[in-house]
């Protein structure tokens, strides 16, 4: 019986390197593959470079502007604002919203340092731990909205959600 002649079938080998979301994998015999890791730093740095040119280069960003700090007010000698007026508050989240509810407070997001001063000339005056302890309720509650900027947080009333109409048929 004449011998046949056995092939030895060679496995393939692959490499798959991951850099930030693109993927690249290698393939080939693992004496190929081999070879071509040797020279994995400059396959790397051409796969970046080649995956530059079709990263989206648009970026969203969102810029809050705030006035300056009273220190910052008083060294820039910043023209003197007009706050709202607001009375007969029981407490500092009643002052807190009926600042927030004036076209003051809705024009911009106002930090705790505004709404302190436009608590002041109104002749209100609370702690600034207890005007952040309230702020930090009425966020945590959905009564206004809270963000941190370059100058510090800031506060916004929260939109109001419509109410269904409960029980129509």
């Amino acid at each position: 019986m004449p011998k046949k002649s056995v092939k030895e079938k060679i496995e393939g080998f692959a490499f798959r390197i991951k850099l930030g979301e693109y993927e690249v994998e290698i393939q080939g015999t693992p004496e190929e593959v081999a070879k071509t890791l040797k020279d994995l730093p400059n396959i790397v740095a051409n796969v970046h470079k080649a995956f530059e040119t079709v990263k989206p280069k648009t970026v969203a960003t969102l810029t809050v502007k705030t006035e300056p700090t009273a220190k910052a007010k008083e060294t820039a000698k910043a023209p003197a604002q007009t706050y709202p007026k607001i009375t007969a508050v029981v407490n500092c989240e009643e002052a807190v919203l009926g600042l927030l509810e004036t076209d003051w407070g809705k024009w911009r997001p106002r930090t705790m340092e505004e709404l302190n001063d436009a608590m002041k000339a109104s002749k209100i005056t609370y702690t600034q731990r207890t005007l952040e302890k309230t702020l930090n309720k009425l966020a945590d509650k959905g009564m206004v909205r809270r963000w941190n900027t370059n100058t510090g947080f800031v506060y916004i009333l929260a939109e109001k959600k419509p109410s269904s109409a409960r029980g129509a048929a």
